[in-house]
């Protein structure tokens, strides 16, 4: 066993267990979670010190003595129908969480709630509306509201409860704990409140001389998580800037941009922006707004603990909206390190591809919380289908480091879960020495995954958190989980990057997505130069992949605006008359490994062919076009219907990316012929690494350009061969 690269979670009253994991598991950090404290015996042990620090909460007694400095977020009350012509009263927070959130009566209502008419769309003048009562007793009442119609209110409220502590608190039964309180955040954009968080961290760091890294979760704003009055998650989304709002923001962008910006813009007609949404550019320039604030404090908070001489990280989570890793700004933040939560190959490729940094460290699930950690958990089986995805990533784009988190105490009651923690650290730790900590060998092109949001959600797509999705959308995420750990440098593209033409490094654009959001583009395929553009490069022999709705939107005659180069078209209703003459699925170098039930998800229905030489490889029961190849001048196009996420799949958008890229379907250099199974090689070194994708022994061979190696790998197993 080698040692390093590993951080471990301690707590306090656990010191000869502290010491004893640390010497057997080789951890070269330890850090506290929300809810622990360092033991005293962390200074003793050669080991750095990882300390939590929370910079928008935790100061209950700056929060309490300051309701006006907190964090505030724009939400929409219930939508309620005026049944006939008398005044109609909307209690403004009816359906939420009045312990996490509450109506800010005191700021301007007449500037910054606003009424809408949600069957019209009319905005209501205030003389057509009034408020009665104070924070959760606001009643608001529309005077002469039109019969039949239907009423909501974006109002600005106050963050009463951090959602990520609450999630904590109720998860460990904090109420119980008369220690424990209910953390209210703040916010940074008040002056008084950003001199008390730099003042505080100045204490902190003196107080702390022993810490050698702050662990910074996060910083300012907490992405979107509203919960509703069952006590549960209402509205969840991990991209969502809903609660980056505060009437000194909304003034500042309005000097700053030259525009103000309305409730409306960021209630979005309650879809609060979400990342499947085409960005407004008013929501875009927010975000670029609260990014150069965001990184420009983030900046100020880090160079005061590069002066105390300790190491800045960032937890990519809680409160880190405004940070956008992959944005333009990250890297003058001056952070060392990253750390973020790897619940899959693309999340687990979301860190460690962040620029600007110093070194990544993944945290690796399940978290060590007694929802798993209990009698009837199963926390091995988590931890190996954890392992499973994320070795993947690791193979193609090493983390640094990796660690795990929460209360020690209830991971040791389950020494199984410890032995098996062994040995995953042990086989990271040989990635990077078999390896070189270098990344193996890729095809000689690109992939470019072209939607609305390009770099800036560079592995992001499809995503709650922590690898978390929703209905709807696993049947494109299995695409992103599969090019997370496939041979190939893949590269994120919005559609103003390719205006001028595909970049020449990219050999194959993906374009997945449901119809209508942001990842398959929505009303940007209405423009004719973005047409023209993929077009000419496919038909000038590059590659494109469609799954979903590719291009989709609907003008002209044709659904899917690149119809002519996929050869196909979805059908809506509206051109049944029109005959199409679907021929039987044919053999195809690009399904060699697919078992005949090509798995699509949710899939895709009513998918018509429109060209004759198209090649249809899979339908469904009811006729409609599964799997396609279609040759379009020099290039080639394939469609599919979902590509959620499995081993077939997998193996399958490998030799379609070929395919597209070069007209071979072969997958080239060192390979497994059971798609189970997937191979590395390192030239560097000279080895190559064989790993098994399932939780169940494999028998297989690995082919080589001149060697074949017969192996046999037990469940989740791996091997180094020469």
């Amino acid at each position: 066993m080698t040692t390093g690269r590993l951080t471990l979670p301690v707590e306090q009253g656990m010191d000869e267990v502290v010491t004893a994991l640390i010497e057997r598991l080789g951890a070269d950090a330890v850090r506290n979670s929300d809810g622990t404290e360092l033991p005293e015996i962390v200074h003793d042990l050669a080991a750095r010190i990882y300390a939590t620090y929370f910079v928008g909460r935790g100061d209950q007694d700056w929060a309490l003595s300051h309701p006006d400095q907190t964090t505030r977020l724009y939400l929409m009350s219930s939508r309620t129908a005026a049944l006939d012509d008398q005044p109609l009263a909307l209690r403004v927070i009816d359906g939420y969480f009045e312990l996490q959130v509450c109506p800010d009566t005191d700021c301007d209502i007449v500037r910054w709630w606003q009424v809408i008419d949600r069957t019209s769309g009319r905005t209501l003048d205030p003389e057509e509306w009034r408020l009665s009562g104070a924070d959760a007793d606001a009643i608001l009442t529309i005077t002469a509201p039109e019969v039949g119609h239907v009423y909501t209110v974006d109002f600005l409220a106050r963050q009463l409860w951090d959602p990520t502590q609450m999630y904590n608190y109720l998860t460990n039964n904090w109420a119980d704990d008369p220690t424990r309180s209910r953390e209210q955040p703040f916010d940074a954009r008040y002056p008084e409140t950003w001199t008390h968080i730099q003042e505080s961290l100045s204490t902190w760091l003196k107080e702390n001389p022993d810490v050698d890294v702050v662990r910074f979760t996060t910083f300012f704003y907490h992405f979107t998580l509203v919960f509703s009055d069952q006590e549960r998650e209402g509205f969840v989304d991990w991209f969502g800037y809903s609660a980056s709002v505060s009437v000194p923001a909304l003034e500042d962008f309005e000097r700053e941009m030259g525009y103000a910006p309305k409730p409306e813009d960021f209630v979005d007609q309650g879809y609060y922006n979400s990342s499947f949404r085409v960005p407004s550019q008013v929501f875009l320039d927010w975000i670029d707004f609260q990014h150069r604030f965001v990184t420009g404090h983030v900046r100020q908070l880090v160079d005061q603990v590069h002066g105390a001489g300790k190491e800045a990280m960032m937890f990519l989570g809680d409160n880190w909206i405004g940070t956008e890793p992959y944005g333009p700004l990250f890297a003058s933040t001056g952070l060392d390190a990253v750390v973020g939560s790897v619940g899959s190959a693309a999340t687990c490729r979301m860190i460690a591809d962040i620029p600007g940094v110093r070194y990544t460290e993944g945290r690796f699930l399940p978290y060590f919380f007694p929802d798993v950690f209990r009698p009837g958990g199963d926390p091995v089986a988590e931890a190996n289908e954890s392992w499973l995805s994320a070795r993947r990533a690791i193979v193609r784009s090493p983390l640094d480091r990796i660690g795990y988190g929460g209360y020690l105490s209830v991971a040791t009651q389950f020494p199984e879960f410890i032995d098996r923690v062994e040995q995953i650290v042990d086989e990271f730790r040989s990635i990077h020495e078999q390896g070189g900590s270098q990344a193996p060998a890729t095809a000689d092109f690109e992939v470019g995954v072209l939607n609305c949001w390009g770099r800036l959600r560079s592995w992001q797509t499809h995503m709650v958190a922590h690898a978390l999705w929703y209905r709807g959308a696993y049947s494109y995420l299995g695409a992103l989980e599969s090019l997370a750990g496939l041979p190939f440098k893949v590269r994120f593209l919005n559609f103003d990057d390719i205006a001028g033409g595909v970049p020449d490094s990219v050999g194959v654009l993906v374009n997945a997505g449901g119809f209508g959001t942001a990842f398959s583009g929505g009303q940007r395929w209405a423009d004719p130069t973005t047409q023209a553009v993929v077009r000419q490069f496919v038909a000038a022999g590059g590659g494109l992949i469609g799954i979903g709705d590719p291009s989709a939107h609907l003008s002209q005659g044709a659904f899917f605006q690149l119809s002519d180069v996929f050869g196909l078209d979805r059908e809506i209703g509206w051109s049944l008359s029109s005959d199409r003459y679907l021929t039987q699925p044919v053999d195809h170098p690009i399904a060699a490994d697919l078992p005949q039930q090509f798995d699509t998800g949710e899939s895709t229905p009513g998918i018509v062919p429109l060209a004759d030489d198209l090649l249809v490889l899979r339908t469904d029961a009811a006729g409609s076009i599964t799997l396609a190849a279609h040759p379009y001048g020099r290039g080639r196009a394939v469609y599919m219907a979902g590509l959620p996420w499995s081993v077939d799949n997998n193996r399958l958008l490998h030799r379609a990316l070929n395919w597209a890229a070069t007209g071979g379907a072969e997958l080239g250099g060192y390979y497994a012929v059971d798609p189970r199974v997937e191979v590395a090689h390192y030239p560097s070194t000279g080895r190559v690494f064989a790993y098994s994708l399932v939780d169940q022994p494999v028998a297989t061979v690995v082919n080589g350009p001149d060697c074949e190696w017969p192996i046999e790998l037990s469940a989740a197993g791996s091997v180094w061969l020469s």
